[in-house]
């Protein structure tokens, strides 16, 4: 019984990490401002894409 509550109790501590984290990621918009670094580097990718002009 007690490697069970402790197995519940492991469970419970990942699950509210996990909740923090994305509550976290949410308030800040984190998400959005890791986008926003990337987007250059994004667009010099999609830029170089060669494109069929053809209609």
């Amino acid at each position: 019984m007690a490697t069970f509550l402790h197995v519940i109790k492991v469970i419970v501590i990942v699950i509210a990490a996990l909740f923090a984290l994305t509550f976290t990621v949410y308030i800040f918009n984190l998400d959005m401002k890791l986008t926003a670094a990337i987007y250059p580097w994004l667009n010099k990718q999609y830029d170089k894409v060669k494109r069929d002009q053809h209609l």
